[in-house]
């Protein structure tokens, strides 16, 4: 499994020596060196790792701001680059970072600051993860009981493929068996999602503490590992101006 992070800044120095960092813990860097462009990219795509330069770049902080309000990022691990005379460090963590980084940042810094956040990295990545899965679905919805089939399955909840309409404000219950274990689950959701061939995503809902920690069992067993140093070592970097 690729992480992957978005990079803000313009400072050169900056980018020579995270870049190389992230890239040995199998972290895709994406560098981006215009703040408004950034808060685009942070709408449009999903990312493990930010790393934001908010003293060095016009508009920095407000994209750190702005990024707990992003339905995509609002989770993701935040890193704030700092240059000691503008921002402080308390600010930086009251503004929702998990990681403050001073400048100048050397490679041996950088690197046990990563390597501190790559397990809180993969723990974001698990919970949005969706493992592909095709397996029987009971769906129950008051009186009635429907068979569907998933195609996909998350901490947070499930894609069916449905053979008949759900009304919109349905919260069935689902009973399946995990495949390839003898983990059986009964669980209350509502509707996400639908479109008109059938698909619909459900929300799992009050989810037993129990269920709940063998869902995300299964599901870890399941999920690609980075490696660091995987990367080879022709990797790029995209840097958007």
């Amino acid at each position: 499994m690729t992480l992957e992070s978005l990079l803000l800044s313009r400072d050169a120095e900056v980018v020579r020596v995270l870049r190389p960092t992230l890239e040995k813990l199998s972290i895709d860097v994406e560098i981006c060196q215009e703040a408004k462009k950034a808060t685009e990219i942070l709408i449009a795509e999903k990312f493990d790792a930010v790393i934001i330069d908010c003293d060095d770049l016009r508009g920095g902080v407000e994209v750190l701001q702005g990024l707990r309000n992003t339905p995509s990022n609002k989770n993701s691990v935040t890193f704030a680059v700092l240059n000691g005379k503008k921002t402080t460090t308390q600010q930086a963590f009251a503004m929702g970072v998990n990681f403050v980084l001073q400048k100048p940042i050397s490679p041996l810094n950088a690197s046990r600051c990563f390597n501190a956040a790559l397990n809180f990295m993969v723990r974001e990545r698990r919970r949005y993860y969706r493992q592909p899965v095709k397996m029987m679905v009971k769906v129950v919805v008051g009186e009635k009981e429907l068979k569907a089939t998933s195609t996909d399955i998350s901490e947070g909840g499930i894609a069916l493929l449905v053979h008949q309409a759900l009304p919109k404000d349905a919260t069935p219950r689902l009973q399946f068996t995990l495949p390839d274990s003898n983990v059986s689950m009964d669980i209350e959701t509502e509707v996400a999602w639908a479109d008109l061939k059938g698909a619909m995503g459900l929300r799992f809902r009050n989810v037993p503490a129990g269920s709940q920690e063998l869902l995300e069992k299964w599901l870890n067993e399941r999920v690609p590992k980075p490696t660091a140093g995987s990367k080879a070592l022709g990797s790029s970097s995209e840097i958007i101006q």
